[in-house]
């Protein structure tokens, strides 16, 4: 009963853990994740043929081995396992930027010659027995995988993950494929193909006809899903014409054209663009995406270009770096140095014709302006000797840029000037005609003192005899002076006389109205003064009268007396006093009256004359 019922569960239970193993051995069950896929190795098959074909390692007929079907994710009956072994595979991913490049271990053998294996159709590398089927190739193959996730089998193929290829900006690139025809004799590129979608699409490319190597078509800035089995990609510059310059295009490949440049041009032909040769028509100044391994672009200037022939001066584009100073020999047999500019234009217009003369502007330089200028001046110079080349010249500057401009003319070159520079004649001949030019000052400074002095002597010699002259009209106009103050004295004196007379006449009858006035004026103030003194007069004797009848005769005379001794102020004693011993005053006393008398008659006889 016990082992019944340990029966009755133990089975079921031992089921239950054990199912994946019970459903494998006795149904033969698989179960694939999902985001796997199954491989299966076959180990033998019941009936029929065992072994698969000679040289293939994927079967597609049943047959043991690998086997080109795999299991999608899913569940899967009759695999059992003593026939088949599942093995589990992640899907194959490729990233973003990147592809995937694809080697199929079994398949068709290459055709002679091929590196690739062509495209077929397989669902991408996701249908192995397709690809078998319809004739895929072993090897390396043309078709890639772009960025996603893939059921790919490993047993036939192996993917190997690699960048895509980017061009940066202001790059172009050139592109060598490995696979596709032969290059025809003669040729250096493929032709460009048709639509291929810029080398991205290979089996297109050489289904199309495309050649192996080098292509004549470029690749521009971007990322592209180029598979480099099949195509190797060099990014360069782009060509990049300046401002002044045109590029003149050699072409390396195309057809034999139509020379252009005419009859009388003969050192090369002038063709179109786009066949072999120099091309008619430049290129202007900008960035353009030229294949350096089959066009040949050279740079030519339409600007005024210099060079100089000068040890110590070199312009920018260089062109001038192998020229140095030009030494010549004069016909005294006196050798100098020379620097030398020279000046051209090249037309744009004229630019192909110099290139396909020259090939480049080094040899325009080097084979032509080298040569014509340096020639010149060593002839020139043989023929003059140093003072007359150094005296002449602006002369020679002008005869060089004729004759040179002439010479040009014949290589399509304007020559536009022609300049002499620094002229170092020998040291020693430097030192005789600095001696010989001092000698020559000296002799100048000598007859300029000369000069100089003569000219002296004559400016003092005229110098006298203007001081001279100066007397002499200083002396002819002192007597005209003179003649004209007599003249003026003369008539001063006339003048005067006349006023004189005149002054007289006047004054004469002034006088005359004068005394007859002053006459009458003293009349009246006679008239006044004789009434006036009579009136006093009276005045006086009626007061003396009456005086004398008041005080009598002797009073008043005594009164008088001594009112004049006072108002005269007379002394009527002396300073000593001398009298004599009888004490009475008899002499004295009578000299004394008696001088008082005197003066008393002196004070009024000059009374009366002031009255008078």
């Amino acid at each position: 009963m016990l082992i019944k019922w340990g029966l009755g569960i133990g089975i079921p239970l031992i089921c239950i853990l054990l199912y994946k193993i019970i459903l494998r051995v006795f149904f033969g069950l698989v179960i694939v994740p999902e985001d796997r896929i199954g491989l299966v190795t076959k180990k033998f098959k019941l009936v029929g043929r065992q072994s698969l074909p000679e040289g293939r390692i994927i079967a597609t007929g049943g047959e043991a081995g690998f086997q080109a079907q795999t299991l999608a994710p899913g569940v899967y009956f009759r695999k059992w396992f003593w026939q088949y072994d599942i093995t589990f595979q992640p899907f194959t991913v490729i990233p973003t930027g990147k592809i995937g490049l694809v080697l199929a271990r079994d398949g068709a053998e290459l055709e002679t010659g091929a590196i690739l294996a062509r495209k077929v159709p397989s669902d991408s590398f996701q249908d192995a027995e397709a690809f078998l089927r319809n004739g895929g190739r072993k090897g390396r193959q043309t078709a890639i995988m772009t960025p996603g996730s893939y059921r790919i089998n490993t047993f036939l193929f192996e993917v190997e993950v690699t960048d895509m290829i980017s061009i940066p900006d202001n790059t172009v690139g050139i592109v060598t494929t490995m696979e596709g025809k032969p290059l025809e004799d003669g040729k250096i590129a493929g032709k460009i193909i048709g639509d291929h979608n810029k080398f991205q699409d290979a089996d297109l490319f050489l289904t199309n006809g495309g050649y192996k190597g080098l292509q004549e078509q470029v690749i521009l800035a971007g990322s592209y899903f180029f598979n480099p089995w099949f195509v190797r990609v060099e990014s360069v510059k782009m060509t990049e014409i300046p401002i002044g310059y045109v590029g003149v295009v050699i072409s390396y490949v195309g057809e034999d054209g139509p020379d252009l440049s005419g009859v009388e041009f003969k050192h090369g032909n002038i063709v179109a663009k786009g066949y072999k040769g120099v091309w008619a028509e430049p290129l202007g100044p900008g960035k353009y995406p030229v294949n350096p391994y089959i066009l040949k672009v050279e740079l030519v200037p339409t600007t005024n270009l210099v060079l100089n022939w000068a040890n110590a001066r070199s312009e920018a584009h260089q062109l001038d770096k192998n020229l140095s100073t030009i030494t010549v020999r004069s016909k005294d047999g006196f050798p100098f140095n020379l620097d030398v500019a020279q000046i051209i234009h090249i037309p744009a217009t004229e630019a192909p014709k110099v290139i396909a003369r020259f090939g480049n502007m080094v040899n325009l330089v080097s084979q032509v302006l080298e040569p014509t200028i340096g020639n010149y001046f060593r002839n020139s110079a043989q023929g003059s000797d140093v003072i007359a080349f150094l005296g002449t010249r602006k002369e020679r500057q002008e005869a060089a840029r004729t004759h040179i401009g002439s010479v040009l003319e014949q290589y399509n070159v304007n020559g536009v000037d022609t300049l002499i520079g620094d002229i170092v004649p020998p040291e020693s001949l430097m030192k005789t005609l600095t001696d010989r030019k001092i000698a020559e000052e000296q002799k100048v400074t000598y007859e300029t003192q000369k000069l100089a002095q003569e000219t002296r002597q004559s400016l003092e010699k005229e110098t006298a005899i203007a001081d001279i002259q100066k007397e002499i009209v200083k002396a002819d106009q002192g007597v005209l002076i003179a003649e004209r103050i007599a003249d003026a004295s003369v008539k001063k004196a006339t003048g005067d006389a006349n006023s004189v007379r005149l002054q007289a006449k006047a004054d004469a009858d002034k006088i005359e109205w004068l005394a007859k006035a002053d006459a009458a004026k003293i009349a009246m103030m006679g008239n006044a003064e004789a009434e006036k003194i009579l009136a006093v007069g009276k005045s006086s004797a009626e007061s003396y009268k009456l005086a004398v009848d008041a005080m009598g005769g002797n009073n008043f005379t005594q009164l008088k007396v001594m009112e004049a001794i006072g108002e005269q102020h007379i002394k009527i004693m002396p300073d000593i006093l001398v009298n004599g011993g009888d004490g009475s005053g008899g002499t004295i006393a009578g000299l004394l009256g008696l001088q008082l008398l005197e003066q008393v008659r002196a004070n009024s006889k000059n009374s009366g004359e002031a009255s008078r």
